[in-house]
């Protein structure tokens, strides 16, 4: 069966004083709730992923890093390779969040190749797509998440999908005044789930989990995360705050 989780996405924020202490709050928080088998997963900058690893030390929190390169080593100043990350024991990395399909030119093509590489390296993906406000007012929204799933994932064989979590990101729906609403997730977490269906089988299908990444907030969350095919958040200003973020994981 496919795992509930909580992902928190903390972007370009927190120095290392800032790290520790919102992971020792969110360990204080979850101390006093049921996890109810959910899985919790925080995502600092690269150069506070070992004092994270640190601190979680002694509960259920898991460290993952935001990104990595598709090269084994190289002249590719200001990147990190998979092979570092399991040096410092991370073995789950985001690829292909909207961020980095904008601002640093992240195609389909290279994406295909940094899921081979962490999938060499057995590493656990979480893997992010979704499309423009462009893409939903013309109607072409699904036909965008298939093209992007297709395109850097369904050449992988169905025993890859033990590593892969998806992770639904409807862009028009985050800072841009528009809101999506659970329905409209639910459907395409639906359309998702049947691509795999359709590719892979009911098995594979089944167990993967596709997360949620819409501006979630603990006043949407549980009517989010109530529908059948949503299977979390991946949380962006909301994993910065401890209080806000228990909530979300409470909301299951």
């Amino acid at each position: 069966m496919r795992k509930q989780i909580v992902a928190g996405n903390w972007k370009m924020n927190n120095d290392i004083k800032e790290t520790k202490k919102l992971i020792k709050d969110i360990k204080k928080g979850i101390k006093k709730i049921k996890l109810k088998g959910t899985r919790v997963l925080v995502s600092p900058t690269f150069v506070n992923l070992t004092a994270a690893k640190d601190k979680v030390k002694g509960s259920k929190i898991e460290v993952v890093a935001q990104n990595m390169h598709q090269a084994k080593s190289g002249a590719f100043t200001g990147e990190i390779s998979a092979s570092m990350l399991k040096a410092i024991k991370v073995k789950s990395v985001i690829l292909g969040h909207s961020e980095r399909r904008t601002y640093f030119g992240e195609t389909d093509a290279i994406l295909k190749e940094k899921v081979n590489t962490a999938l060499a390296n057995k590493m656990e993906i979480i893997f992010c797509f979704g499309e423009l406000l462009a893409d939903r007012k013309n109607n072409n929204h699904f036909s965008i998440v298939e093209s992007q799933l297709k395109n850097a994932l369904f050449h992988l064989e169905a025993s890859a999908w033990k590593k892969i979590v998806l992770a639904y990101e409807p862009v028009w729906a985050i800072g841009t005044g528009e809101t999506a609403t659970p329905v409209q997730a639910q459907e395409m977490h639906a359309f998702i789930r049947n691509l795999l269906v359709d590719k892979y089988g009911n098995d594979v299908a089944e167990n993967t989990s596709i997360l949620y990444g819409g501006s979630v907030k603990p006043a949407n969350a549980k009517e989010i995360f109530a529908n059948p095919d949503v299977d979390g958040g991946l949380i962006g200003g909301a994993a910065l705050n401890a209080t806000d973020f228990v909530a979300l994981i409470q909301s299951f």
